[in-house]
């Protein structure tokens, strides 16, 4: 069974992703990266992302992370700014009644991602 289907599947995976922003736009560590950006659509990029990371059916067509990322690595977007953001989905998920086996694998995926949303 996937991870996408131990936290619940779309119905999770859309839960997640509206709770983990709401924690991510109140950050002022990270929130200034997503000044002037269509957070619908950035909501969609993640569920998707996330579906697909985590093994569910997914029809993500988006960027590959560094071409996503480079942007914000320009503004100065560093390893600390992706630990909050690892901090908010695991903390996310500990909220939704995740079992912390499932959030320490959701990290270690999120993790195989850093060199890549960091351009290096």
């Amino acid at each position: 069974m996937t991870l996408y289907d131990q936290l619940g599947g779309e119905a999770a995976i859309d839960a997640a992703v509206t709770i983990f922003y709401k924690k991510v736009l109140a950050d002022p560590r990270v929130n200034g990266f997503f000044e002037g950006v269509d957070m619908d659509r950035q909501r969609l990029m993640q569920k998707n992302f996330l579906t697909l990371a985590f093994g569910g059916p997914t029809n993500y067509t988006g960027d590959g992370m560094k071409p996503a990322h480079q942007k914000l690595v320009d503004k100065g977007l560093n390893d600390q700014h992706f630990d909050a953001i690892i901090e908010h989905l695991a903390v996310t998920l500990k909220e939704l009644g995740v079992d912390d086996a499932l959030i320490q694998q959701a990290g270690t995926i999120a993790e195989t991602v850093r060199n890549d949303v960091l351009c290096r």
